[in-house]
């Protein structure tokens, strides 16, 4: 199947993802209200979880998954970029969980007063359960030649990211991007922004979220590369255009770790907290860990990891942690406006 044939094929895909469905993806952006079942049914307790964008392949299959053990629970769910769902919490979007791609977002609303301080201490592995890390999905063929973090900054390629101001996906690419350069430059901030600027300068446009920028690099044709997470590159490849692309798995890369956490203020005055604990926890279970691991997600459980080496492969990180400091000095830093990123879209492309 060649990709103009595929294109009306991968819009009906996206269209049934995001039409509103129980247990299915919500809406495209932070801003759009929570999908589900208009009423849960008589006896039901029910359970918002807004999530970041490309999150909806799994949660759409975990939903189900989690209700045959807890039938009595219904899931409503919400997608976006992940930094516009936090706001959207934080402003009174009613979630009884949040499910993000970086910690920054669940910290926001403990300063809001909405998650306890102590989120990451009620659930295993410092409530992260699952990982990914951050690839390359080229062309078939790889037309381009496109092997590591070095081609992304080569003249006339034209990469795909999410916006790094307002996505998780976006920021991690650029971190990815900056952690490599460091490394190759031993440590040398200027050569890495140097660097990370001919990089950022080579986008055509920056999306809205990690599944927006998915939709523009393969129905849209526009791009030599796509810089995304793990799990979407490999779906896309597998799902979006069988045959059609080719993942690429840099030397060095971004781990990206996707933590939950309840939202107290919310199951508090819904009566909720019971459901939304199982809930989360359920992630952890054998099933869950499975069945994230069946869609490219890196589980926290290592004998699950390990059973899908083929298809998880070891690769070489750094947390951005670890590099560039806690998220509450990176967020202002890299992305607050004015921050680097602001300061080298800026700047005359080099």
């Amino acid at each position: 199947m060649n990709i103009r044939t595929f294109a009306p094929l991968f819009a009906a895909v996206l269209l049934a993802a995001c039409s509103p469905q129980e247990g299915a993806p919500g809406g495209g952006n932070a801003s759009s209200a929570a999908s589900g079942p208009a009423a849960p049914a008589a006896g039901k307790v029910e359970l918002t979880n807004v999530s970041y964008d490309v999150a909806r392949n799994f949660y759409e299959k975990y939903n189900p998954l989690f209700n045959r053990q807890n039938p009595d629970i219904a899931i409503k769910q919400s997608h976006g970029g992940s930094s516009k769902q936090a706001l959207a919490v934080a402003n009174g979007l009613q979630a009884d969980v949040v499910t993000m791609n970086q910690s920054s977002d669940i910290e926001l609303l403990v300063e809001k007063g909405l998650v306890s301080p102590e989120w990451q201490s009620r659930l295993p592995d410092n409530a992260v359960p699952f990982t990914s890390t951050t690839v390359f999905l080229v062309r078939k063929g790889n037309p381009q030649n496109i092997r590591d973090w070095n081609d992304l900054a080569r003249d006339g390629i034209k990469v795909i990211i999410s916006n790094p101001k307002t996505t998780g996906n976006g920021r991690y690419s650029f971190l990815g991007a900056y952690g490599y350069a460091l490394k190759a430059n031993n440590g040398d901030d200027a050569k890495a922004r140097e660097f990370v600027g001919r990089v950022m300068h080579n986008v055509p446009v920056f999306d809205n979220g990690g599944r927006a920028a998915t939709t523009t690099f393969v129905q849209r044709q526009i791009g030599d590369v796509l810089v995304t997470f793990e799990n979407e590159a490999r779906l896309a490849a597998k799902q979006f255009g069988e045959g059609q692309f080719e993942v690429v798995y840099p030397a060095y890369s971004v781990r990206m770790e996707s933590p939950v956490a309840v939202v107290d203020s919310v199951v508090d005055k819904r009566g909720t907290r019971e459901a939304a604990t199982a809930y989360l926890k359920y992630l952890w279970s054998k099933e869950a860990q499975e069945l994230g691991a069946s869609l490219y997600l890196r589980p926290a459980n290592p004998e699950v990891l390990a059973a899908h080496a083929d298809t998880l492969p070891p690769v070489e990180t750094f947390r951005p942690t670890d590099v560039f400091g806690p998220w509450k000095e990176i967020m202002p830093k890299y992305f607050g406006d004015g921050g680097v990123f602001d300061q080298l879209m800026k700047s005359p492309a080099k």
